[in-house]
């Protein structure tokens, strides 16, 4: 399927590294051009290299942190000039995923803690969105897709079901908002997803319980119902389908994309 991106011009936020890298080349596989944003300057000058080398893109990195808004307003202009236009599709994945560290309970959460996860995973997302939309506008068309995580559907990280649930909540607030003007918004829920941090964690866990890593990735991938081990790839198929015109009939919503949750139904 032509998914009719060619000549769109993209901003993946979070995009040297993991689901937001995966989305950053799939989108770049399908003819648009791209820019990467992340704090790194070196990692993303590698990325946006390699990127490029590899699909034959325009693909570029500009350096934000996006907890700061000055920074976000500077990178977004950077990479509106680099592109040769304003952005058409935001794609916002610039946050630390869940699960390569043991969630804080109750007596552990700071205030500090609490303030920064959602500063970078809420807030930093409206930073982002605010910069891009009025080019949007002027198009009278665009995209914007929110990575956000299960977490939002289940117990066992309070501080992150809270950050996953405000994307949700902050898409279908865009969405409503933003639809009439020809831009939509949607937010995936990725689950445990293979990146490259996946092999350090899993030999980790090997060692401390004395399994072996085959065994730790079965235990992981049977978290879900097709007992596979959902790779950022994978979700970044789902997300470059959000970002086309051919996803018309989608604004609001959310896509799961951890592999189905046994046992538990959403409607």
């Amino acid at each position: 399927m032509d998914l009719q991106l060619r000549g769109k011009r993209a901003l993946v936020t979070g995009g040297s590294r993991g689901i937001g890298r995966a989305v950053a080349r799939v989108l770049a596989e399908e003819g648009a051009a791209v820019a990467l944003l992340a704090r790194d300057r070196a990692r993303l000058d590698a990325t946006a290299a390699e990127l490029a080398a590899a699909t034959g893109a325009k693909v570029i990195g500009v350096a934000a942190d996006t907890t700061s808004d000055a920074a976000v307003k500077t990178a977004v202009a950077e990479a509106t000039r680099l592109l040769g236009g304003p952005i058409d599709i935001l794609v916002n994945a610039a946050a630390e995923p869940a699960g390569f560290a043991a969630p804080p309970k109750l007596a552990e959460i700071e205030s500090g803690f609490f303030h920064a996860e959602l500063d970078t995973k809420v807030m930093g997302y409206i930073r982002c969105a605010r910069e891009v939309v009025s080019g949007m506008r002027a198009a009278g068309w665009g995209r914007i897709v929110n990575i956000s995580g299960l977490a939002a559907r289940q117990t066992g990280n309070a501080v992150g079901s809270m950050r996953n649930i405000a994307v949700a909540a902050l898409t279908k607030n865009l969405a409503d908002e933003l639809g009439p003007a020809g831009i939509q918004v949607n937010v995936v829920h990725p689950g445990v997803t293979r990146t490259e941090r996946t092999a350090p964690l899993v030999a980790e866990r090997a060692r401390a319980s004395g399994r072996s890593e085959a065994e730790v990735e079965a235990e992981m991938a049977a978290s879900n119902s097709i007992r596979h081990l959902v790779t950022a790839e994978e979700v970044a198929w789902i997300v470059a389908f959000l970002c086309s015109p051919r996803s018309r009939a989608i604004n609001g919503d959310v896509i799961a994309a951890g592999g189905g949750a046994p046992r538990v139904i959403h409607y």
